[in-house]
């Protein structure tokens, strides 16, 4: 009886080290994920940005532009 609860201490015991060690593992990749949330934001605002700046250019460029057939 004794070396049952032996034997179940010892498996809860690696059962706890298991558990912190995935939690852990959760953390870390909590954190990675909110650093890749942020620069997929960051990301995304530079395109817009470039689309901006590409569609006013591109408006003013078209205005100035002799069509093809002239």
């Amino acid at each position: 009886m004794e070396k049952k609860l032996i034997d179940l201490e010892s498996k809860f015991s690696f059962q706890e080290d298991l558990l912190n060690e995935l939690n852990n593992a959760v953390v870390r990749q909590q954190k990675q994920i909110n650093q890749l949330i942020q620069e997929v934001s960051q990301i995304k605002s530079h395109v817009l940005e470039i689309v901006d700046d590409q569609s006013v250019s591109g408006a003013q460029d078209s205005k100035n532009e002799i069509p093809p057939h002239y």
